[in-house]
């Protein structure tokens, strides 16, 4: 039984297998398969045949298993190898049918709110607008990635904080972590939080409101906790800002632990570096279809 046939005779288990529920499974892979026979029905009006179509050899896994597959390793990591296995296919079969669903995948799940409405220039306006009213919550989170073998590549990437060589995203999200607003991603692990905010803030209105840990403390309109001064304490008001601002910036954690149960966001990359942003992104489009954020347009 392989990983497909096991959601199939157990659908309340797909989110511990996959990530998302059997529902939004399902409703990803009509997305996906029709998005793939809108490319393929492209592909073939541009090709010049002498053959008719339909020969060739026969898919082995249907278009739910391929898609199955590709999520099953954003959530698990396996090897190519293991996958194969599981799906009954070999490795490089496995390889292949990973990469190619995974840029559909990746086309069809937006994976923040100002990406979705990006293309939409009024749309993008008036969502700027309405995040106005809210103070967004935003931090950072690494990752670990092989070493670079070149010296001075292997020092860029070097996380004296983490005590190895990873990358660094951020994430601006809606107060309790009801979305993701904006996404960051793929920067050299010793980069400053304060210097992603800053470059950030390009994406919104002047007058949109922030809040962070002590990491953005000199960043503009962010709030961030009272930082204790050498042989001070902190009073009692500055304490009990302290707590509740921290009860309101969980929840943005609480949506990077969401992120990290896709094992290929959370575990080190194993993956080609060149991909990095693009698999970070699809992580992060289908936590927003996890969480119910974004809504799959129905076929």
């Amino acid at each position: 039984m392989n990983t497909f046939d096991y959601i199939q005779k157990y659908p309340s288990r797909a989110k511990q297998v996959l990530g998302i529920s059997y529902e939004q499974f399902t409703d990803l892979v009509n997305c996906a398969k029709q998005y793939h026979e809108e490319e393929q029905f492209k592909l073939e009006q541009s090709k010049v045949r002498i053959h008719r179509p339909g020969g060739g050899r026969k898919e082995i896994l249907s278009i739910p298993e391929q898609v199955c597959l590709c999520v099953f390793y954003l959530r698990q990591i396996p090897t190519f190898e293991v996958l194969g296995m599981i799906f009954n296919i070999s490795k490089t079969t496995a390889n292949d049918i990973f990469h190619y669903w995974r840029q559909i995948l990746r086309n069809i799940l937006p994976s923040s709110l100002l990406e979705q409405v990006e293309d939409k220039e009024g749309d993008l306006m008036i969502v700027q607008e309405i995040l106005t009213n809210y103070k967004l919550l935003v931090d950072s989170l690494e990752q670990p990635i092989d070493r670079p073998s070149d010296n001075k590549t292997q020092k860029k990437f070097f996380s004296g904080k983490k005590r190895q060589h990873t990358m660094k995203s951020q994430m601006v999200s809606l107060p309790k972590g009801k979305d993701i607003i904006d996404m960051k991603v793929g920067f050299p692990g010793p980069t400053a939080d304060i210097n992603l905010y800053r470059e950030q803030q390009n994406n919104f209105s002047n007058d949109q409101e922030f809040e962070g840990d002590k990491a953005y403390q000199g960043g503009q309109n962010i709030t961030t906790p009272h930082k204790r001064k050498k042989k001070q304490e902190l009073n009692e008001k500055q304490k009990e800002e302290n707590k509740v601002l921290s009860s309101k910036r969980i929840f943005v954690e609480h949506l990077i632990r969401v992120v990290k149960i896709f094992q290929v966001a959370s575990q080190r990359f194993r993956l080609n570096a060149n991909v990095y942003n693009e698999i970070v992104l699809l992580v992060c489009g289908l936590v927003r279809l996890r969480i119910g954020a974004f809504v799959l347009p129905t076929t």
